[in-house]
């Protein structure tokens, strides 16, 4: 294994005769903040929910930790946070409500719950409001605590489906320090954000992504250095240009 964190193993997703994932092979290292880039459509969201083992591939694998998204779904459970597009939440509960509801489905109890809550509130910067209902969170504190829920089993990657999209500016800071704070513990993170500022500031390598293929992976620098292009949209239109024709 190494230092291999997800090794993903010429995946194949289809719907019938739509194929989302086409042959993806690529590996995503321990400790580093990957992000996905790409449109809507370019199966960013169909590769997080295979990973997550919400959806089954058609062919191929991905080895989490040394487990297989096929054979082993439940041992990949434990090793992955997920953190998706939608809100899971309960508006009617308090914050800590939800997290004390959400700890208790990871089986956590007594001191080591409270911990964790207290650990989790604390990394998503939520002190002062954890005791108000989540009626009255902003849409930007909403997504805070999802990804609180996210980190109390202490998961190994931590997978975010649009993290910041919507939220207010400093909602989005919040979120990217905790990112990055998260990173510094080891934790490995996998994202896609359509905030091309956003991937080329925290990512330690981005995937290009269209039509479900891997266009190109690297880090930011070095793919615009490559195509000659001074921001990852530019990036992807010549890489898009260039695959379709």
């Amino acid at each position: 294994m190494g230092n291999i964190a997800v090794e993903v193993r010429e995946l194949t997703k289809k719907y019938g005769r739509t194929t989302a994932l086409q042959d993806l092979s690529f590996n995503i290292e321990r400790g580093e903040i990957f992000g996905l880039f790409g449109p809507n459509g370019a199966g960013k969201s169909t590769f997080l929910s295979i990973l997550a083992t919400i959806l089954r591939p058609t062919a191929g694998d991905i080895i989490v930790n040394g487990y297989s998204v096929r054979e082993q779904p439940e041992k990949v459970k434990g090793e992955i946070g997920y953190v998706p597009q939608d809100i899971a939440l309960y508006p009617m509960l308090s914050g800590r409500d939800n997290l004390d509801f959400w700890a208790g489905i990871y089986g956590l109890r007594g001191k080591l719950k409270k911990e964790r809550i207290r650990e989790a509130v604390g990394i998503v910067r939520l002190e002062d409001r954890i005791k108000d209902r989540v009626s009255r969170y902003s849409g930007g504190m909403k997504r805070r605590l999802n990804i609180a829920v996210s980190l109390m089993h202490h998961p190994r990657i931590l997978l975010m489906d649009e993290p910041t999209v919507g939220v207010d500016i400093q909602s989005r800071g919040f979120i990217l320090d905790a990112l990055s704070a998260l990173k510094k513990e080891g934790r490995t993170i996998i994202f896609t954000s359509h905030y091309v500022d956003e991937l080329e500031t925290i990512c330690d390598r981005i995937a290009i992504m269209d039509k479900g293929r891997i266009l190109a992976t690297g880090p930011a620098d070095e793919l615009k250095r490559a195509n000659g292009a001074d921001d990852l949209e530019t990036v992807l239109l010549k890489l898009s240009g260039e695959n379709a024709g």
